[in-house]
């Protein structure tokens, strides 16, 4: 296939060194299959005029710039390993996104919660088990700043469909939503400084602060089950007091005190397993 031999030649061309190689790369690279692209072409085709369309294309162009540089000044500071680790999360990123841009509905606010509830859960979870899943220990930080992102797109998908970006309306809610709401808001505050400290150069330099920082995901975890629980649709926040939501509350809350209990080095200890237990500082 054509786009067979364009990724080839990028192969080829990305191992020499000159100064023009990263720009020839930019050009080779909108020949390759791209549902995005594929889009703004349409949508840039659909004006019907050159002069429209070629204009379209920049601000398609410009909008993805700073992603893509963001992307690349970061990924460079990164480790050839967590590199890797990066690039195998790309497709799972890729698939995640389609996701999001094909559902993009009501129902995502919830899709989105406890996606990232789910992530955030599974990174907590990483160390101790790591004897019985290598694997999950290898993507923990993938998974936790996955949870940060999809914790953001919860946030916004909430203010989108469900407040209509009228803030003011949460004055008006059943203090139970709103002690909800703040419970949300500040589990994605607590997460924010373990993302952006997420990076090797930037633990290096904190040191033992670095784990400090990043042990604030602990009460994040617990204050976005509680977020979920008193305003989830599926929970008590659906003000329905049937057995179907007492039971998935119930659910949520052994989970998430389940999580607390395989953290702790008592609970491996109290089940004769404390030989598999992995304590933060063999872990390192």
């Amino acid at each position: 296939m054509s786009h067979d031999r364009v990724a080839q030649a990028m192969n080829k061309l990305s191992a020499h060194q000159n100064w023009w190689v990263p720009a020839a790369l930019g050009l080779l690279w909108g020949l390759i299959p791209c549902g995005f692209l594929y889009a703004a072409q349409i949508k840039a085709a659909e004006t019907g005029n050159p002069v429209l369309g070629a204009a379209t294309m920049l601000a398609f162009g410009l909008g993805t710039l700073p992603t893509m540089l963001g992307v690349g000044f970061f990924a460079g500071r990164l480790s050839a390993d967590r590199r890797s680790q990066l690039f195998r999360m790309g497709g799972w990123v890729t698939i995640a996104i389609g996701i999001l841009t094909l559902l993009r509905t009501d129902e995502m606010v919830d899709f989105t919660g406890h996606a990232a509830l789910l992530c955030l859960m599974l990174a907590l979870l990483a160390r101790p088990v790591s004897q019985f899943l290598p694997a999950l220990l290898r993507y923990r930080r993938a998974l936790g700043v996955g949870a940060i992102a999809i914790g953001l797109a919860h946030t916004f998908h909430m203010l989108d469909h469900t407040l209509k970006w009228n803030v003011d309306a949460v004055s008006f809610m059943v203090p139970q939503h709103q002690f909800g709401m703040a419970a949300g808001m500040l589990s994605l505050l607590l997460m924010l400084p373990a993302a952006v400290t997420s990076v090797d150069r930037i633990q290096h330099y904190l040191g033992k602060l670095w784990r400090r920082i990043h042990l604030l995901t602990v009460p994040a975890f617990l204050l976005s089950a509680i977020h979920a629980a008193l305003i989830g649709s599926h929970y008590l926040g659906g003000f329905e007091w049937k057995l179907h939501n007492q039971l998935l509350t119930a659910v949520l809350t052994v989970v998430a005190v389940l999580v607390m209990f395989v953290r702790s080095r008592l609970f491996w200890s109290i089940l004769s397993l404390e030989k598999f237990y992995v304590s933060p500082v063999k872990q390192k």
